[in-house]
């Protein structure tokens, strides 16, 4: 029965690369047929994980099974299990799509017909048929990394690592990811996705964990996240960045904290208690200072809330950096699928 059984547990991981600490005694479940979030920034330790899961590296300290297995002493048996995608696609850009899922089989000894036709399967669900002849380095962004999760599931693994899954994909793109996950769920199959975009994990994730610097920061379902947060956020936009510094003077003793000006979009965020009439004292203030408010409305906190009191910065610092996951230690290999295939 969905979540009666844990497809994966980690208990205590610690992981060392010289003197920097990577893993700083992790702890985490995840339920059978259900998707983990792993939510972090740069250097979080996310991917780090996802190779001690994947057998890519061995912990220091603590230990971890997948479904039931020991991720060092029954290595190649959990690699029998599962299915890795990192944060690049792993692919040969000179094998068509088929060549590169059929190849994909054969390393897992599934046998040439067993491969050719879990490939046609493969290709067909992920709607690449049409393709399947070409040679992959004519695939788009989004194309490639559907045939990189294709390949990662030609062998039928019950569980399954998305390692940022979505990184560098335009938002179509990511929508249509997002869709074959939910249906890779639907069919029982076991997730730990990593990611920095809090609407993925928003939408995807059945609970969530939270790292930074190593260690688990907090853990739950979205709500339970979003609880730690409590309270309402006033947001507005302004016409201007000026009206924007005169909105915030005007509403700052509303504020249970400074108020945060985004001068880009001109928008003002402010945590509030009150509800409707904290809003229209707010407006009341605003109509005297002159501004051209062009949006204004309460909201619950979301997820990026969540990750900028968890961890002191927005979500959105980290993404504007380097796009691996991980500090260079954890950015090797890249292609991280392929050194398991």
């Amino acid at each position: 029965m969905r979540g009666m059984t844990n497809a994966i547990v980690v208990q205590g991981l610690v992981k060392r690369f010289g003197a920097q600490t990577a893993l700083d005694g992790v702890d985490l479940t995840v339920a059978e047929g259900t998707v983990l979030g792993l939510l972090g920034p740069n250097g979080a330790g996310k991917t780090t994980v996802v190779r001690i899961l994947s057998t890519l590296l061995e912990p220091d300290a603590g230990r971890a099974e997948v479904v039931g297995l020991d991720v060092v002493r029954q290595a190649g048996e959990v690699r029998a299990s599962i299915g890795l995608t990192g944060q690049y696609a792993a692919v040969d850009e000179y094998l068509t799509g088929q060549e590169n899922l059929e190849m994909v089989g054969r390393l897992y000894r599934l046998g040439k017909r067993e491969s050719r036709s879990r490939a046609a399967q493969l290709l067909e669900r992920f709607e690449l048929t049409d393709a399947a002849r070409r040679p992959a380095k004519t695939y788009s962004g989004g194309m490639r990394r559907r045939l990189d999760i294709a390949a990662s599931l030609i062998a039928r693994p019950r569980v399954l690592f998305l390692d940022e899954p979505t990184t560098g994909l335009d938002p179509r793109s990511r929508l249509g990811m997002w869709e074959f996950i939910a249906d890779l769920v639907s069919d029982g199959t076991t997730i730990l996705l990593t990611t920095q975009y809090l609407e993925e994990a928003d939408r995807l994730a059945d609970r969530m964990v939270v790292i930074d610097h190593g260690r688990v920061i907090a853990r739950g379902t979205a709500d339970d996240l979003k609880a730690q947060v409590g309270g309402e956020r006033l947001e507005l936009t302004v016409g201007s960045v000026e009206e924007l510094a005169r909105a915030a003077d005007a509403l700052r003793s509303l504020a249970l904290d400074e108020p945060r000006c985004d001068e880009q979009t001109r928008r003002l965020t402010l945590p509030v208690t009150g509800g409707a009439a904290t809003l229209a004292e707010a407006l009341r203030r605003l109509e005297s200072t002159g501004a051209t408010v062009l949006d204004v409305g309460l909201r619950r906190p979301d997820l990026d809330d969540v990750f900028l009191t968890l961890t002191g910065h927005a979500a959105d610092d980290e993404r504007a950096g380097a796009p691996s996951d991980d500090d260079a230690a954890d950015r090797t290999p890249a292609t991280a699928g392929g050194a398991l295939r």
